[in-house]
Order: C-alpha cells, then structure tokens, then sequence
C-alpha cells in the first residue's frame, strides 16, 4: 500500500472526486436584459430614486428568466420586479411588472409601455 492509501483506508485522507474540465463543461445558458432593456429600466429607476421613493436594486440572471429588483431599502423585500421571461414571448408578453405581494401590475410585449406603470406617481399604502 502507498501512503495515500494508508491515510484513506485509516480515515485520516482526503477523497479526491473527478471534475469535468471546463473545457468540456456545458454552458449554462442565463436569461439576461440587453443594453437596450437596461437603460429603459434605469431610465425609470433613476427617476425615482432622484424623487426620493426608490434607493436599492438587485438584477438576477437566471436560466428562466431575468429579474431587476427595486427597493426602498436594501434590507427590505423588493416593492417591484421588473421580469424578462422569453417563454411567455408569443404569449403575454416577455415583460411583466410585479408589486411586493406578487400582483401583476403590466405585462406586455414593449418593456417602455410595461414600465409606464411604475412613471406615475405611485405610493405605497400601508393598510
């Protein structure tokens, strides 16, 4: 027996696994917003975080769909999502609006008429 094996069979060893290289590793492939859906969205974010209502974001890239967060503190949960979902394209709409309680606000096929629901004057109501 080798030392290695000495080690593994009294228990004191470390267990090697065998990684795919990444070479050979499938990209995952993500949902993302392009340039021109970032700056629609900023567009409106920067509006209202200049008015005082808005201070935090979070963008997630996930393989169905991608989702920019809004805040109004960072250690809240989002008061709205602003979802890409690719699946519901020829459907609804890849673009959707959602409030804090998981109301669909808009959803559409153009994100500038989807995001027009969050351009007014929109106040949170505590009931």
């Amino acid at each position: 027996m080798s030392d290695g094996e000495d080690k593994a069979a009294s228990g004191g060893g470390a267990t090697l696994l065998a990684l795919t290289p990444p070479e050979t590793a499938k990209p995952v492939s993500l949902v993302a917003f392009n340039r021109l859906e970032l700056n629609e969205i900023l567009r409106v974010y920067g509006r209202m975080v200049a008015a005082g209502e808005w201070r935090d974001y979070a963008i997630d890239h996930l393989r169905d769909k991608a989702v920019f967060s809004i805040f109004r503190r960072s250690s809240e949960i989002p008061l709205f999502r602003v979802v890409k979902d690719p699946e519901l394209r020829n459907r609804q709409g890849a673009y959707s609006v959602v409030a804090a309680g998981g109301y669909v606000m808009k959803r559409g096929h153009d994100l500038r008429q989807v995001m027009a629901v969050l351009d007014g004057k929109l106040k949170l109501v505590h009931g």
